[in-house]
């Protein structure tokens, strides 16, 4: 790993005499001073994407507000939606569609996951773009068989590549409640790749970002799932893209990614290490597939754009700083990190309001959200300091901060 710690960067900027109120322990407030947006050589800046990785960002939904009911917002606000995507592609990242990061399993059912990926896929228009595949048609109170679920898998699948995008065959909770073994995996799995056209990626998930996946692949230890899915891949290698990895361990990433067959990329879901491990070593590299790359395509384009010139310094001067604030975003419990996701899309003027489908913007507290106020300005995510500070302060006034 490389030896300057993510934690320790800092990015020099000139104070902007735009101030925010935000709370600190003990009750008091402070007035913050934002400072100056991140400058980006203007030779690291366009649509097209990075040649030395491939790079994707899991985007967030926005939510309509005016729809919820007593139950909550259960509608998307379709235009402001693919107005993120827009950005994303914008920047040269690629799309990873209906995953985690848009409330998947926590507020996007199958229905609206199929409308979001259809939109998307048209908006594309030969942009890089993945969607997320799993098995959120069946009914969650029932348990299901192994046959059940593959064929909620291959429908999921088929969807996809016939709306034009590549399926990221994501973890299924179904599949961690039914399967008993490694073999059941390769069961399930094994025929699903038989039906699909391909390529596709496979989804490791750990249980930080979702509890109850604990002991997928058929092991309750990493090493034992890392040999259960290499068994997956070997099945058809010629149909997997790659692999993401989202088990929060830099070490397990790097050990599996030595072990992958020719051809079959290892894309890091890591959101606490994704720039050493982005950067790589002499052994290899990650590609990329993150939801911490949503609020910061800005950023992360260019700094990739600087590993296609070798340019390491720039790389890390770019990427390395804004660490910290996706570790804190990312913190436990790590299923809320959305929460800070749209936070940062409403501070950044991708959408008029902080809120959620299922009210999911009340599960962080407003002291976790004024900590991401300075690490997004020290790593330099705010694109407009005047909007984001008068965003800031409204949503700070919501809580008694002024």
């Amino acid at each position: 790993m490389h030896s300057q710690t993510a934690d320790a960067a800092q990015r020099e900027s000139t104070p902007s005499g735009v101030v925010v109120p935000l709370p600190i322990a003990g009750g008091g407030t402070e007035q913050y001073e934002l400072g100056t947006p991140v400058t980006v050589d203007p030779s690291l800046t366009g649509s097209e994407p990075p040649k030395s990785r491939a790079c994707f960002a899991a985007p967030h939904v926005v939510a309509d507000p005016r729809s919820g009911g007593d139950t909550g917002i259960d509608a998307v606000d379709w235009e402001r939606t693919l107005a993120f995507r827009e950005h994303l592609w914008s920047h040269g990242l690629g799309v990873a569609e209906a995953m985690d990061t848009a409330q998947r399993g926590m507020g996007l059912t199958w229905p609206h996951a199929k409308q979001l990926i259809s939109l998307s896929a048209d908006a594309a228009q030969g942009r890089p773009i993945v969607a997320g595949a799993a098995t959120d048609q069946l009914p969650e109170t029932d348990r299901h068989s192994l046959n059940a679920i593959a064929a909620a898998y291959i429908e999921q699948c088929q969807y996809i590549e016939e709306c034009g995008a590549v399926p990221v065959v994501m973890a299924s909770r179904a599949m961690a409640a039914t399967a008993s073994s490694p073999a059941d995996y390769v069961n399930v799995y094994g025929q699903v790749l038989a039906e699909v056209s391909g390529p596709v990626l496979l989804h490791w998930l750990g249980e930080a970002f979702d509890t109850q996946l604990s002991g997928y692949w058929g092991s309750t230890g990493h090493d034992g799932a890392a040999d259960a899915l290499l068994e997956v891949i070997a099945l058809a290698p010629d149909k997997i893209d790659g692999v993401k990895i989202s088990i929060l361990d830099a070490d397990r990433e790097t050990a599996l990614r030595s072990r992958m067959p020719a051809g079959v990329r290892v894309y890091t879901g890591d959101d606490y290490n994704y720039a050493d491990l982005i950067r790589g070593d002499t052994h290899g590299a990650s590609d990329a597939l993150l939801g911490a790359f949503n609020p910061m395509a800005r950023i992360a384009g260019a700094a990739l754009r600087a590993l296609d010139d070798d340019d390491v310094a720039s790389y890390d001067s770019l990427l390395l700083p804004t660490v910290p604030l996706s570790r804190k975003i990312f913190a436990a419990p790590t299923q809320y990190y959305k929460t800070g996701i749209v936070f940062l899309a409403y501070v950044n003027g991708h959408q008029d309001h902080f809120r959620m489908i299922r009210g999911m913007e009340t599960t962080r507290s407003v002291m976790h959200l004024a900590e991401i106020v300075r690490l997004a300005d020290r790593a330099g995510v705010f694109d407009d300091i005047e909007e984001a500070a008068r965003r800031i302060r409204s949503i700070m006034a919501t809580y008694g901060v002024a």
